[in-house]
């Protein structure tokens, strides 16, 4: 990966990490960087997966990969919401 590849994948992932937020019902009770962490791990599987499907690499805006990566966003702000959530409460 290239060094305009990384940072593109950065600021897609802040996106994406942003998106995956709105698309959760309720108050997340999580950072913001963490948020930002969890869209850019989404955006990379989410490019993986869209790959594996071969619909990675399509004419226009990747709709199909950019779907994928929300929803891997989304379940990981529940996930990283619940686990989160627990530690602060003893």
């Amino acid at each position: 990966m290239t060094v305009t590849g990384i940072i593109t994948a950065i600021v897609i992932g802040a996106i994406i990490g942003a998106l995956g937020r709105l698309v959760v019902p309720g108050r997340q009770g999580i950072p913001i960087w963490l948020t930002i962490v969890i869209g850019i791990v989404a955006a990379l599987i989410g490019t993986a997966i869209a790959g594996a499907l071969g619909v990675a690499s399509t004419r226009g805006v990747d709709w199909i990969e950019l779907l994928i990566q929300i929803a891997l966003a989304a379940v990981g702000v529940i996930a990283a919401a619940g686990l989160y959530g627990r530690r602060g409460v003893r």
